[in-house]
């Protein structure tokens, strides 16, 4: 296929010829005896080729409604119908909205970009002030996730002494979760008039995002027992007030590495251990990647930011308004859209960037 226009390079990249070749190589998986004795491998099996089934079918879909559109065009040269004229050009923009929209899911290719998102939210240094930051930040990303339709479930939260939270887990679940919101590891920083502050002066307060793929189910990570620190406690409701009579959130925590992970959105003990074990892998999984990509970095001699020292975006609330990225440059002046989660342009840049396409 010639790949020199736009639509084709696009097509070529998706490389659909290859990717129904691999769905003919799951599907056949799937038909042999004992498929279904590893029932979590099956059904991720299964997982997988559903999704390359409905990737194909799409952009196969947008190739014939452009063969009918040019079959339609050729209607409209022969006999300049002014009604087929405007069906061809409703036609023709919804075949390039659609394309558009598919191009920019090829920007998600990662391998884990598919899968769902464990986001985690940690207020910095400065009390009350940078708690409420972080309040303001679990809310921007529950709104943006129901915007997009993804499903929700906080898995711990921290409450704040007076008001906002110290951290707060939340499991994102739709397909792209981790690929968008990948875009949003890093230290964000706010720049306001503190409601907190009777002389309402201007703060700054640092929250940290972090965000790994939610494949603690599906990666093999070793872990001695002897290492772990389990600890159980009662839920806490809004304010720190003790919920359950029973103990049932769990609290793990990884000595070598001094991860802490918890649980207490399930009911029973048993399953906010299955659920903070499934985090704790994840968790360690990203560590060692992150040291993988640092060490080829160090060696590449790249400089490689650390922890709190890796500011992505700056909100400014006071002396003017300004939601800023400082990775790529892209900046709106819609403050309030954003904070109620209208990040999709953050997003979509930060994502371009990665592959050197300039934003519009």
């Amino acid at each position: 296929m010639n790949c020199s226009s736009a639509s084709t390079r696009s097509w070529c990249v998706f490389d659909i010829a290859g990717q129904e070749e691999k769905a003919a190589k799951l599907e056949e998986q799937s038909a042999a005896p004992g498929f279904w004795d590893d029932a979590d491998a099956a059904q991720r099996t299964m997982q997988e080729l559903a999704q390359l089934k409905e990737n194909v079918g799409r952009w196969r879909g947008l190739s014939a409604r452009a063969s009918e559109a040019r079959d339609l065009a050729e209607l409209v040269e022969a006999d300049e119908d002014a009604a087929l004229a405007a069906q061809l050009a409703e036609e023709v923009q919804g075949i390039q909205s659609e394309l558009e929209k598919l191009e920019f899911e090829l920007l998600l290719s990662g391998p884990y970009d598919e899968r769902d998102a464990l986001l985690s939210i940690h207020a910095g240094a400065g009390g009350t002030e940078s708690q409420d930051w972080a309040s303001m930040l679990m809310r921007m990303y529950l709104r943006w996730a129901e915007q997009r339709g993804f499903k929700t479930t906080v898995l711990d939260l921290s409450e704040g002494e007076e008001a906002g939270i110290k951290s707060a887990t939340i499991q994102v679940q739709g397909r792209y979760a981790y690929g968008y919101l990948r875009s949003e590891r890093g230290v964000h920083r706010l720049v306001r008039l503190s409601p907190f502050d009777a002389a309402h002066r201007r703060h700054t307060s640092f929250v940290l995002v972090e965000v790994i793929p939610d494949i603690g189910g599906e990666i093999e990570v070793t872990i001695n027992p002897d290492d772990l620190r389990v600890d159980v406690f009662r839920a806490a409701g809004h304010g720190g007030q003790n919920v359950q009579k029973n103990s049932t959130a769990v609290r793990i925590t990884h000595l070598p590495t001094g991860i802490v992970v918890s649980c207490q959105n399930e009911r029973s003990q048993g399953q906010n251990r299955e659920v903070a074990m499934r985090v704790l892998k994840a968790r360690l999984y990203e560590l060692e990647r992150l040291k993988q990509e640092e060490e080829h970095a160090r060696l590449k001699g790249e400089h490689v930011a650390a922890g709190w020292g890796n500011q992505i975006r700056s909100y400014v609330l006071h002396p003017y308004q300004m939601v800023k990225d400082l990775r790529t440059g892209y900046e709106t002046g819609n403050t309030a859209g954003v904070l109620d989660g209208g990040i999709d342009g953050l997003i979509e840049a930060y994502l371009r960037s990665q592959v050197g396409e300039a934003v519009s």
